[in-house]
């Protein structure tokens, strides 16, 4: 674990603000953004990289 559980959902929270909002941020359209992908490998270690899972776990976050 190289962030804190802290720091997951005080990010992941600013990614869901934005989807909300207008569906991008700096970064980008949320659609095609891997900034939710790249938190939860620095939280928990996980990769995600089937194309299936990619989007079932953009959907939980951005619900």
């Amino acid at each position: 674990m190289l962030i804190s559980k802290e720091t997951f959902d005080t990010e992941i929270s600013l990614c869901q603000k934005m989807f909300k909002k207008k569906a991008s941020c700096a970064w980008g359209k949320c659609e095609n953004c891997a900034v939710p992908l790249l938190l939860q490998k620095l939280y928990k270690g996980e990769v995600i990289e089937r194309k299936e899972a990619v989007a079932e776990f953009k959907a939980n976050i951005f619900r």
